[in-house]
């Protein structure tokens, strides 16, 4: 049967009509790389504070050689990320910045892996103006010297060595996270306060950090572990894996932290 111009334009309309329909139906997502046959999978991750820069680093490098795999991280105290764990809060994946927090959560985790290890230092505003070279100098009473709060793993390691070492100081605020202490000093709310060496490090040269001697310093321990209900296993057991590789160590110790 001839094409009467009628019916030409009527099956020009259907193939316009169809054409999406085939294209959804090729096997493309929307969310994943074309062409990479990669599932899209994202991971959520929830990570203590002190690790907010680096991560962010490391999930880019890692999203670049896992096509279709996205990392959004949590960032908070590792009381908090705990506390959400155990209310049931959705995620795949948990990195604290103390054993003690992670073991909290035994019954939730997989078995976690120390992928990093830090040390305290005293960050205090650039130039270091009020003169402050240890420890004992943090008993100043004219000192505004702000803590980490005691829940808190940067809270603990302070109290520890501050303890240790018979060293008074009553804080003018005690912080929710590390980063919370080094915001106030970099704002100038405090002179000084206890926060990770990678956290002044971070803050470029907003701040000045002390030093503390081996034999008067805490070493902090971050393990990394899956979480049992994560609705992406193989892909958060891949990633906390990853974080124990050459790439992420290598990150890790760029940003200043210290090998497990």
């Amino acid at each position: 049967m001839p094409l009467t111009p009628r019916r030409v334009a009527t099956a020009a309309l259907v193939v316009s009509l169809l054409a999406p329909l085939a294209a959804c139906g090729s096997g493309e997502r929307g969310d994943a790389p074309k062409g990479s046959g990669a599932p899209s999978v994202r991971l959520t991750v929830l990570a203590a504070a002190s690790l907010t820069d680096v991560f962010k680093t490391a999930g880019a490098a890692y999203e670049e050689d896992h096509p279709g795999t996205t990392v959004a991280f949590s960032f908070a105290g590792s009381q908090e990320l705990v506390a959400q764990v155990a209310q049931g809060s959705p995620a795949d994946a948990l990195v604290t910045a103390d054993t003690k927090s992670m073991d909290k959560v035994r019954a939730d985790t997989g078995t976690p892996t120390v992928i990093a290890k830090n040390r305290l230092v005293i960050a205090t505003a650039e130039g270091n103006p009020f003169g402050v070279d240890g420890l004992d100098d943090l008993a100043d009473p004219g000192l505004k010297v702000v803590l980490a709060a005691p829940e808190v793993p940067a809270g603990k390691y302070s109290r520890k060595i501050l303890d240790a070492h018979k060293v008074t100081v009553r804080p003018v605020s005690q912080e929710p996270n590390v980063r919370a202490v080094l915001s106030k000093v970099e704002l100038g709310e405090a002179d000084a306060g206890l926060v990770y060496e990678t956290d002044v490090a971070s803050a470029g040269d907003k701040v000045d950090a002390v030093e503390i001697p081996d034999a008067q310093n805490a070493v902090a321990s971050y393990p990394a572990a899956t979480l049992k209900e994560s609705k992406n296993a193989e892909a958060a057991t891949a990633f906390v894996t990853w974080l124990s590789s050459p790439a992420a160590q290598e990150l890790l110790r760029d940003a200043g932290f210290q090998t497990p």
